[in-house]
């Protein structure tokens, strides 16, 4: 492949994530921490809005039901980010904090997480900025040995990756 092709294949992945960072802080076979940051040309008012309704962003690909449109979020300490679907329900996360407008710390051990009997703490953040909204997504994960959350570290990072990009696009 000639360099130019290599550019013309390469230049819109760039261009993709010139709004957003992703980053596995760390990883181990029991833990890993992950960062992602992006900016949103809305306002932190209705990047909030967008947040606490997932159906609205979060992809259909990631829920047990195939349906987003299953999915909700009561944003109060106690609070559950749940999908309930007909013959099955799941609770992804339970809200831990909650500053209105400006953060969001859920225990969510998402997916197959559950599973492996992983603690995961989900802090997201929306802060206003020049041109509108900065939205991170910081998470923390510990899991039993043997667990691969190395691995599992990548996957996550896909996920939540794809998942911040939605939230400050409004797709």
């Amino acid at each position: 492949m000639t360099w130019f092709r290599c550019a013309l294949l390469i230049t819109p992945a760039l261009l993709i994530w010139t709004s957003s960072a992703a980053d596995i802080v760390a990883s181990s076979d029991t833990h890993f921490v992950l960062r992602h940051e992006a900016a949103s040309t809305q306002s932190r008012e209705r990047v909030w809005e967008r947040l606490v309704r997932p159906a609205d962003w979060w992809h259909p690909d990631h829920t047990y039901s195939g349906d987003a449109g299953h999915l909700r979020l009561d944003p109060v300490a106690g609070g559950l980010w749940r999908e309930d679907w007909p013959g099955g329900s799941v609770t992804h996360g339970e809200v831990k904090y909650v500053r209105d407008g400006e953060v969001l710390r859920l225990e969510a051990p998402f997916g197959p997480l559950q599973g492996l009997g992983a603690y995961v703490i989900w802090t997201i953040t929306i802060t206003p900025s020049d041109t509108g909204a900065t939205v991170v997504f910081d998470e923390v994960a510990m899991a039993p040995p043997g667990s691969k959350m190395e691995e599992m570290a990548k996957a996550v990072d896909f996920v939540k990756g794809e998942a911040i990009r939605r939230l400050v696009s409004g797709e």
